[in-house]
């Protein structure tokens, strides 16, 4: 996955009205959470800039934290494992597949669950040892 020129601006007009409330929340969440600025990643907005390599000698990069506006939900990219967090018994209505979290919009969960899942998600990826981060090594 590599970072796009297109600008968060440009994004944000390809909201629909009605969950655009949702998505500038979460542009302000993610910053808040990583102490980064979004950038694009493809469709995703993402924060930070990480390395992979997989033993199988799979390698690439990726958003620390990141989000998209699919049609039919808000895609999470929060972390290689969200199923082991206990907490997602307090979130609120949503579904989940590896590592992705989709919600329909913010108000169906609990916003304070939801950051310390990000928070959770953070910590985790920066602790595994296929992981550095490309910011710190420049």
């Amino acid at each position: 996955m590599e970072r796009t020129n297109l600008s968060i601006e440009s994004f944000l007009e390809t909201v629909e009205a009605e969950r655009l409330e949702d998505i500038q929340t979460l542009l302000k969440l993610g910053t808040e959470l990583t102490l980064k600025e979004p950038k694009m990643w493809g469709t995703i907005v993402g924060y930070g800039s990480l390395h992979y390599k997989y033993k199988t000698g799979h390698e690439g990069d990726m958003p620390l934290f990141g989000f998209a506006n699919r049609k039919n939900a808000i895609t999470l990219y929060l972390s290689y494992d969200l199923e082991q967090y206990e907490i997602l018994m307090d979130l609120g209505k949503y579904k989940i597949g590896k590592s992705c979290l989709y919600i329909k919009k913010l108000s169906d969960i609990d916003m304070d669950v939801l950051k310390e899942l990000i928070q959770l998600g953070i910590k985790e990826t920066l602790e595994l040892d296929f992981i550095t981060d490309n910011e710190e090594r420049i």
